[in-house]
């Protein structure tokens, strides 16, 4: 992943995502945004959220049920800039 701007768009807030970030969720903490979570693997589906703008890779497919449009944080990294409902 090349470093990308997430923008979330409850708040407009644009964060930076640094390619040292594993995820989508560890790019989110180290900004300090509270994501509910429960695996980290793609498991669960608690870190569910909808993708506004962009795409999203998963280095494995999630095993955790998500509908089009929605991503699991915890397991995908941004293929550019990226803008989620939170």
């Amino acid at each position: 992943m090349a470093d990308a701007i997430i923008t979330l768009r409850a708040s407009g807030t644009q964060l930076h995502c640094k390619e040292e970030h594993r995820s989508l969720l560890d790019a989110l903490e180290s900004h300090k945004i509270c994501v509910e979570y429960q695996c980290r693997e793609g498991y669960c589906g608690s870190c569910r959220t909808r993708l506004l703008k962009g795409e999203v890779c998963y280095a494995a497919a999630p095993l955790a049920f998500i509908e089009e449009g929605e991503i699991l944080p915890c397991c995908c990294t941004a293929k550019g800039d990226i803008e989620i409902e939170m």
